[in-house]
C-alpha cells in the first residue's frame, strides 16, 4: 500500500535575513589615497570608478526594496569591486595605508552584537553572506506547489549553498579575525547554512521525485540524504559555538526534519522490501522509523511549525499501518524471525545536489574598475608568471623541434622518401642543384649560348667597323695634306699629319691588336661549346628530373610481396608525416595560449598565495606538454618501425645499384653546370670586353673626328693665304700670314682669326718652338648615332673601369698653360678581357700607366641579356 508523501502539503523550509550595516564613505579615502600615491590627473580619470563603488555602498545600505534578483546582482557587482579595491588600496591601522574606513557589520541571528574592523575581508564576508541569504529568500519566495517552482527553489537553494561554501571556505577565517568579530560570519556557521541550504534544495527534488511516481527504491535515496544532511546541519548546530547562538525555533526544526526524512526513507524503503517479501527487514525498516519521529517530539526544542508537526504525524501513522500489515502478514505466512535494527545496514542514500560553485560568478579578474592602478608587488608577480611560461613553451619547443630533426635525419639515412618517390616515378633533385639547374634553364641554357657567341660575333664586327672608320677619316686627311704639300711645297707650312696624328695611330694600332687576341678567344669559346655540347646537353631536359634513373620492380619475385612491403612501408611514412602536423599544431596551441594567458586580473583580485596561482594557471599547459610526449614517444616507435620496413625494401628493390646510377647523374649534371657556368662567365666578360673597347674606340673616332674638322679649317685659311701670296698681294698681308700655330690630334680645333702676331722665323732662329694654338678639348660628345638608347648590357656599369693600361700618350704640342690639359682616354694594353689572366686575351708583355677614365661610357649597340653569375667558387675561362 502507498501513500502520498507526508510532506507535500506542508513543505515548510527556512531562509536567513541580510546582515545590517551602518553608513559608509568609501569614496573620500580612496580618492586621498589615489592623489598622495599616484597624480591627481589619475584620481581624476578614476572618479567614474570611485563613482561606483560609492554608489554600489550606499545601496547595500538601505533597506531592501527591489527585486531579489536585483539585490542579488548589485551583492555580486560590489563583491567583484571590492576585489578589485583589496588588490589596489590597503585598508588597515598602518599610518601608510588608508587607515580611515572602519567596516561595521552586524549579526544576523544576535542583532545586538556586531563586528568593527579596519579590515576588508569582513566587508567581503559580509557581502557574501548576504549574497546567500538572498539566494535562500530566492527559494522560499517561488510557488513550490509545481514542480516547476520546486526545480527553481532547489536551483536557488543550491546557490545560497555555494555562496555559504565560498564564505567558510575562503573569507570566513580573515573576517574572524581580532577581537571583533560575530558568530555568524564564522566558519562553523557558514559550514552549517551550506548543508541546510542543501537540504533544503533536495528536499525540493524529493518533492518532485514523489510527484512524478518514481520508485519507492528511488525516493527513499533521495529522501535519505535529505535527513543526512539536517543531520549534519543539526549537529554542527548543537555544538559550540552555536549551541547557544540560535533561536530554539530553527534547531527543533532542523532536529524535526531530520528524524522526518529518516523515517520516510525507512517507509519507502519498506515499501520496495514488501514489494521483494522481505518482509522481517521491513518490519525493522517501520519500527526504526517510528523509533525516530518518537525520540524527535519528546527532545526537540518547542516552537516548531504546526504544519511540520502534522506531517510527522501522518507520516507516523503511515509507518504504523505498514507495520500492522507487515507483522500479521509475517505471523500468518512468512514467519520470518525480525532482526534488531542496530544489526541493519545503513539506508542507502544518493545526492542530487551540490553547492553551486562561486568562482566564476565572483570572478573579479574580467573587472575592469581600477584596472590603471598596478602596484609593485603585483607587477613583479606577473613578471615571475611570464617567465615561468616562457620557460614551459621553450622547452616544449625544443622538444617539438628536436623531434622533427630527428625525423628528418633518420629519413636521410634511409634515403626516405627519395626511394618510394622513385619508384613511383616522382623523381626529385637535391635542393641545391635543382636551383642550379633552373638558374640555367632561365639563363637559356646550354641551347642559348649559340645566340651569346653571336652576340660576341657582332659585337666584335662593330669594334672592327669603327676602328676601319676611324683609320680611314685619319688617312684622308693625311693624304689631302700630303696632296697640299705637294703641290704648294715650301708655301705649305703647317705640320704634317703623321706627326701630329702619332698618338691615335698607336692607340688605334694597339686596338686592332686587342680585337685580334680577342678574336683567338672566341674561337676557343666556340671550340669548347661545341667539345661540351653532349656533357652539357643534359641541363636541356625539361623537366630536368626525367634525366634521373627510375628505381624498376625485380624482375623475378618469389613471393610477390614487394607491393606489400612497398605499401606497408608508404602508409608508416604518412603516419610519420601526420606525427609531424601534430607537433606542428601543438606548438602553435602552445604560442596561442601564451599570448591569451593574462592572469594581471587575476593577480589583481587574488587573496591568497601568489605560488598557488601560479601553480594553478600553469597547471593549464600540462595537457599539451603531455601529448607532445606522447607524440615524441609515438615517432620514436615508428621510426624503429620504418627502418625495418625499408630495409626489406631496399633488399628487394636493389636499392644500392638505384643509388649508385642516381649519384652518378648527380655528378653528370653537377659537371654540366660548371662547365655552363665556365663558358657563360667566359662569354660574359667577351661581351664586357667589347662593349669597354667599342667606348674606347669610339672615343678616339670623335678625337680623329674632332682634329679632321680643325685641320680642314686650317687648310681653308692657309689657302687663302697661299693664293694671296701667289697673286701678289699686300706686303702687309703677306707678313700677318706667315706664322700659324697647327694642333695635335689632341688639341682644340679653334684658331684665333683676329690681330694675329707676326712670329719670328724659324729658319732663322735656331731649335725655336713655335707658339701652338690653344690645345683642343673635345667635348662630351654622345656615341655613335644609333647605339644610344638602351642601358649598357651584361651587368657592365655606366662608368666601368677600363681594362686596358696602355701608355698614355699627351699631345704632342702642350698647350697653354692656362688652359686645363683634357683627361687622358681609355688605354687598351690590358687582356682584351677583363680579369682574365689565364691563357686566352693575353696582351703582348708591357708596363704601361695606368689610365684614368674618361667621361661616360657610351651605349653599347646591342640589348644582351644579364649574365649568369655562378657561385663564386666555379671558375671561367677569363678567370685564373
Amino acid at each position: 500500500m502507498t501513500s502520498p508523501s507526508s510532506t507535500a502539503a506542508t513543505n515548510v523550509m527556512l531562509a536567513i535575513f541580510e546582515k545590517k550595516t551602518v553608513s559608509l564613505d568609501l569614496y573620500r579615502p580612496l580618492r586621498n589615497y589615489i592623489v598622495f600615491n599616484y597624480s591627481e590627473r589619475e584620481a581624476q580619470n578614476l572618479e567614474d570608478d570611485l563613482q561606483t563603488i560609492k554608489q554600489y555602498r550606499m545601496e547595500i545600505e538601505r533597506v531592501p526594496t527591489d527585486s531579489l534578483p536585483a539585490r542579488r546582482d548589485v551583492l555580486q557587482n560590489y563583491y567583484k569591486a571590492l576585489c578589485a579595491v583589496e588588490s589596489r588600496f590597503p585598508i588597515s591601522n598602518d599610518k601608510d595605508h588608508i587607515n580611515s574606513v572602519f567596516f561595521t557589520w552586524y549579526d544576523t541571528f544576535k542583532n545586538k552584537q556586531k563586528a568593527v574592523q579596519q579590515n576588508i575581508h569582513l566587508e567581503k564576508a559580509a557581502v557574501l553572506f548576504n549574497l546567500g541569504a538572498v539566494h535562500s529568500q530566492m527559494g522560499l519566495s517561488l510557488d513550490r506547489s509545481a514542480v516547476e517552482g520546486r526545480r527553481q527553489a532547489s536551483h536557488s537553494f543550491i546557490a545560497a549553498a555555494g555562496a555559504f561554501a565560498f564564505l567558510r571556505d575562503n573569507l570566513a577565517m580573515k573576517a574572524s579575525m581580532g577581537n571583533s568579530t560575530t558568530v555568524d560570519m564564522s566558519v562553523e556557521c557558514a559550514g552549517m547554512l551550506e548543508r541546510l541550504m542543501l537540504a533544503q534544495a533536495q528536499e525540493c527534488v524529493f518533492e518532485n521525485t514523489i510527484a512524478k511516481g518514481s520508485t519507492p527504491g528511488v525516493c527513499a535515496k533521495i529522501s535519505r540524504q535529505v535527513g543526512i544532511y539536517y543531520e549534519e546541519a543539526l549537529a554542527a548546530l548543537n555544538v559550540a559555538p552555536l549551541n547557544y547562538h540560535f533561536d530554539k525555533g530553527w534547531v527543533a526544526h532542523v532536529q524535526l526534519k531530520a528524524a522526518l526524512f529518516y523515517a520516510e526513507a525507512c517507509y519507502r524503503y519498506g515499501m520496495e522490501l514488501h514489494e521483494k517479501e522481505e518482509i522481517a527487514e521491513e518490519i525493522a525498516r517501520l519500527k526504526s522509523g517510528i523509533s525516530a519521529l518518537s525520540e524527535a517530539k519528546k527532545t526537540s526544542p518547542k516552537g516548531a511549525a504546526q504544519q511540520l508537526l502534522d506531517a510527522i504525524n501522518k507520516l507516523e501513522a503511515n509507518l504504523n499501518q505498514n507495520l500492522a500489515r507487515a507483522v500479521k502478514e509475517n505471523d500468518r505466512v512468512y514467519l520470518m524471525r525480525v532482526p534488531q535494527a542496530s544489526s541493519l545496514p545503513p539506508l542507502p542514500a544518493f545526492s542530487m545536489v551540490k553547492p553551486m560553485p562561486m568562482n566564476d560568478v565572483l570572478d573579479a579578474s574580467k573587472e575592469k574598475m581600477f584596472a590603471s592602478l598596478v602596484p609593485d608587488n603585483s607587477a613583479k608577480a606577473l613578471s615571475r608568471y611570464t617567465e615561468m611560461v616562457d620557460d614551459v613553451i621553450r622547452t616544449q619547443a625544443e622538444r617539438l623541434q628536436q623531434g622533427s630533426e630527428l625525423a628528418r635525419v633518420k629519413l636521410r639515412e634511409m634515403d626516405l622518401p627519395d626511394s618510394i618517390l622513385a619508384l613511383e616515378g616522382n623523381l626529385t633533385l637535391p635542393m641545391a642543384l635543382k636551383e642550379d639547374v633552373e638558374a640555367v634553364q632561365i639563363c637559356g641554357g646550354p641551347a642559348g649560348l649559340e645566340a651569346e657567341l653571336q652576340q660576341l660575333n657582332d659585337l666584335k664586327r662593330v669594334n672592327q667597323e669603327l676602328l676601319v672608320q676611324t683609320e680611314e677619316l685619319l688617312q684622308k686627311e693625311a693624304a689631302e695634306d700630303a696632296q697640299f704639300r705637294s703641290q704648294f711645297g715650301t708655301r705649305w707650312t703647317r705640320p704634317q699629319s703623321s706627326t701630329l696624328t702619332k698618338n691615335l695611330q698607336d692607340r688605334l694600332n694597339r686596338f686592332a691588336a686587342n680585337l685580334k687576341q680577342a678574336a683567338e678567344s672566341d674561337a676557343r669559346i666556340e671550340r669548347s661549346v661545341r667539345d661540351h655540347a653532349a656533357l652539357m646537353s643534359i641541363l636541356d631536359r625539361r623537366p630536368i628530373e626525367s634525366a634521373l634513373p627510375t628505381l624498376a620492380r625485380p624482375i623475378m619475385s618469389l613471393d610477390a610481396n614487394e607491393d606489400a612491403i612497398a605499401g606497408a612501408l608508404k602508409q608508416s611514412l604518412r603516419q610519420l608525416e601526420g606525427l609531424g602536423a601534430q607537433r606542428a599544431g601543438l606548438e602553435d596551441m602552445l604560442k596561442e595560449m601564451k599570448r591569451k594567458d593574462d592572469i594581471l586580473p587575476k593577480l589583481m583580485t587574488s587573496t591568497g598565495s601568489h605560488e598557488d596561482l601560479f601553480r594553478k594557471e600553469i597547471a593549464k599547459y600540462d595537457h599539451i606538454c603531455e601529448e607532445i610526449s606522447k607524440n615524441l614517444e609515438a615517432q620514436e616507435q615508428l621510426l624503429l618501425q620504418i627502418q625495418a620496413q625499408n630495409e626489406d625494401f631496399a633488399s628487394i628493390f636493389n636499392l644500392e645499384d638505384y643509388k649508385a646510377s642516381r649519384e652518378r647523374t648527380y655528378k653528370q649534371i653537377e659537371a654540366a653546370i660548371s662547365k655552363y657556368q665556365e663558358i657563360k662567365e667566359n662569354i660574359n666578360e667577351g661581351l664586357k670586353f667589347y662593349v669597354t673597347l667599342q667606348d674606347a674606340i669610339t672615343n678616339v673616332k670623335q678625337q680623329g673626328s674632332d682634329f679632321v674638322m680643325t685641320r680642314n679649317m686650317q687648310c681653308r685659311e692657309m689657302m687663302d693665304d697661299v693664293q694671296r701670296q701667289i697673286s701678289g698681294l699686300s706686303f702687309q698681308e703677306n707678313k700677318g700670314s706667315n706664322g700659324y700655330n697647327y694642333p695635335s690630334a689632341a688639341q682644340s680645333h679653334q684658331v684665333p682669326r683676329s690681330n694675329p702676331q707676326p712670329p719670328a722665323d724659324p729658319v732663322n732662329i735656331p731649335n725655336a718652338v713655335r707658339p701652338q694654338t690653344p690645345a683642343y678639348q673635345p667635348p662630351q660628345q654622345p656615341a655613335m648615332p644609333g647605339y644610344t638608347q638602351n642601358p649598357p648590357p651584361y651587368g657592365a656599369p655606366q662608368q666601368p673601369t677600363p681594362p686596358y693600361n696602355l701608355q698614355a700618350s699627351g699631345p704632342p704640342y702642350p698647350p697653354p698653360q692656362h688652359q686645363q690639359q683634357p683627361p687622358p682616354s681609355h688605354e687598351h694594353g690590358q687582356p682584351a678581357y677583363p680579369g682574365w689572366r689565364g691563357p686566352y686575351y693575353n696582351a703582348p708583355p708591357q708596363q704601361p700607366a695606368p689610365l684614368q677614365q674618361q667621361g661616360s661610357m657610351p651605349r653599347p649597340p646591342y640589348t644582351v641579356p644579364s649574365p649568369y653569375h655562378p657561385p663564386p667558387h666555379q671558375g671561367g675561362y677569363y678567370r685564373q
